[in-house]
């Protein structure tokens, strides 16, 4: 199983005096990036998020151009492409040419969000999201296979023939992963032939746990004639030395969790239907105390304990877990020193 480097960014108004100057932060990201490359972390995974209501990095595809001129061989990804409020073509065409800039190193991950405000502020209509969602998806692996091609949808059409330049340089395309907060969307994604990305909180909240959802996606692509099906998962991460650091890792994670509740859609009765089943994860965050987080939310404790936790994640068919460090406002110097320990005592038990 591999490891990758993930960071959402998070910076909400919630954190108040905590709150990081943006630029500062993006650029502590980009030497995170790198030295995850130094560390021998398999890949890079950076967000889209808009107007400081979360996070502060609005482009991942523009950040990870950048990555791709720093570094030599980490994979370059975005977690995730907020696909409904972008033009698929624009997307097309942005991850393909990172592909080229990075030779052949992009991975592409799309999702359909969970934040109204940012929907609303570029004229996007919040129920259409995942309809929009499934047909960006359809245009985006058009436009990597087909060097012309017209299209005619319900939300976008080209009568005129396109071609998407440059070309990616992985064929037939850079894989393309969906991150899966719901069954539907678990469904499509095996249906379609796209793979997977779990939060471990929301597949236990949808299946039971992260190694029942991985089952019933395979086992529901391999229905599908999709044999090739593949998962990752993220995870909150910091190995520690004491039951203290361990409780103050998962009142960071505490923190961090109801500072994006401004974020989810809360009540069912306005929220759009394939939206709302947010309103549960709203209900039960909000309960949660710090001692509450276990094994569904974060991999935190000794070395053996997160070594176990994690061998579950590969016994469950998870490819690459990547790791989220500097969440609910861990400092650059912090996040660096967990990276640093992360590989140095658990990276070489999954070798």
């Amino acid at each position: 199983m591999k490891f990758g480097y993930f960071t959402l960014t998070d910076n909400p108004p919630a954190y108040g005096a905590q709150r990081r100057d943006p630029n500062q932060f993006l650029l502590e990201v980009l030497e995170e990036c790198q030295v995850a490359e130094e560390l021998g972390y398999y890949s890079a995974w950076v967000p889209e998020h808009h107007f400081g209501l979360f996070g502060c990095l609005p482009s991942p595809a523009v950040f990870l151009a950048h990555v791709a001129a720093r570094t030599k061989r980490i994979q370059l990804a975005p977690a995730t492409v907020l696909l409904p409020c972008n033009h698929p073509l624009r997307v097309a065409e942005d991850f393909a040419l990172l592909d080229l800039l990075s030779n052949g190193r992009a991975v592409f991950s799309a999702g359909r969000g969970y934040d109204k405000r940012e929907y609303d502020a570029f004229e996007i209509p919040f129920a259409e999201s995942r309809d929009r969602f499934t047909e960006g998806l359809d245009i985006l692996r058009i436009a990597w296979t087909q060097e012309e091609f017209t299209y005619q949808g319900r939300f976008y059409s080209f009568p005129e023939p396109v071609t998407c330049v440059p070309r990616p340089v992985q064929q037939p395309h850079p894989p393309i992963y969906v991150a899966c907060f719901s069954r539907p969307t678990v469904e499509m994604a095996a249906e379609q032939g796209y793979h997977t990305l779990f939060a471990p909180f929301a597949a236990a909240m949808m299946f039971g746990s992260v190694a029942a959802a991985v089952q019933t996606y395979k086992e529901l692509a391999a229905s599908h004639g999709h044999n090739d099906a593949r998962a990752k998962c993220s995870y909150f991460v910091n190995v520690v030395d004491s039951k203290a650091e361990e409780l103050a890792t998962k009142e960071r994670l505490r923190l961090y969790l109801h500072s994006i509740l401004p974020a989810f859609p809360d009540d069912r009765a306005t929220a759009p239907p394939h939206i709302a089943y947010f309103a549960d994860i709203v209900e039960r965050l909000q309960k949660m105390k710090a001692e509450d987080f276990g094994e569904r939310s974060v991999v935190t404790g000794d070395v053996e304990t997160c070594i176990a936790t994690l061998k579950k994640c590969e016994a469950a068919g998870i490819e690459e877990v990547i790791l989220y460090f500097n969440f609910g406002h861990l400092s650059h110097q912090e996040t660096l020193k967990s990276m640093e320990r992360f590989a140095r005592d658990v990276m070489p038990h999954f070798a």
